[in-house]
């Protein structure tokens, strides 16, 4: 008898193959909120996960997160993201907050998941963290109202929008500045049927705060950024819409550890180094 995934956690990971599983995460809450307890968690396999990610037969016996390698969802699918979304970020940069959503995208080429080094490109000087709340798309929309978008959110996540700035500042276009390899890390899991509407999110370097913000203050929140989005391009299952950063933007460098943090989800933590 198949056993059905109530609203919980589901990731992506590698296999003793290579192949990609799905799996869901096991843990008690505080557990998720607590890196040092990220030793408690499991994850076990499950078989037939559907398009709004439940469903599914969990197979095979529950594994430590220790002993598997966790990659993003979006892999084959479209990242989008939105620019200036939070008032007080705008400000910080010198921008006025846009009268309509500001979208750009970012390369699959660009994913990386959970523990994964975001590496820092010899091209720029100056590369910058953006906590962001990120929606995974369940249901297909094109020119889809507000209420049809909120209901076609499969699931939350955390997204890093990891950005050279410099490059950013030098060109009209985003896209150079933040489609590098390892720009965006995603993960560590999706929380399926999680409010998205009031979460606190957050970004720590080497255990220091650096953004603090609530997705209440966004410009433009989730259901209109979708409807917006799918009225210039279909949204299909599996596609990633980011929402937005905070202020506290800054930098990083090789050695350091960032640390994003959605509420109610968990704590997408990579290492940083020089790409060689």
């Amino acid at each position: 008898m198949s056993e059905t995934i109530a609203p919980v956690r589901i990731a992506r990971y590698l296999g003793q193959d290579g192949e990609i599983l799905e799996g869901v995460v096991l843990g008690e809450e505080d557990d998720f909120i607590n890196i040092s307890r990220y030793s408690n968690i499991q994850i076990q396999e499950v078989s037939g996960l559907d398009a709004m990610l439940r469903g599914g037969r969990r197979i095979g016996s529950a594994r430590p997160l220790s002993e598997v390698q966790l990659v993003p969802f979006g892999l084959g699918r479209k990242i989008v993201l939105i620019g200036r979304n939070y008032g007080a970020h705008a400000k910080e940069l010198g921008n006025e907050v846009p009268k309509e959503p500001l979208i750009f995208m970012k390369p699959t080429s660009a994913l990386v998941g959970h523990g994964q080094a975001i590496e820092l490109p010899r091209a720029s000087k100056e590369v910058h963290h953006e906590a962001e709340l990120a929606v995974v798309i369940g249901k297909r929309l094109r020119d889809a109202q507000a209420d049809e978008c909120a209901a076609a959110v499969a699931g939350v996540t955390c997204l890093n929008d990891v950005s050279a700035r410099d490059i950013q500042r030098a060109e009209v276009q985003f896209t150079r500045a933040k489609s590098f390899d390892t720009f965006c890390p995603v993960g560590p899991w999706v929380r399926v049927g999680h409010d998205w509407r009031d979460l606190r999110v957050q970004c720590r370097v080497n255990g220091e705060s650096r953004q603090d913000g609530r997705t209440r203050d966004q410009v433009f929140p989730v259901p209109t950024l979708l409807a917006f989005i799918s009225a210039c391009m279909t949204l299909e299952p599996g596609d990633i819409v980011s929402t937005g950063t905070p202020s506290g933007v800054g930098p990083f460098r090789a050695g350091d550890v960032v640390e994003i943090e959605v509420e109610g989800v968990g704590i997408l933590r990579n290492p940083v180094r020089a790409r060689e």
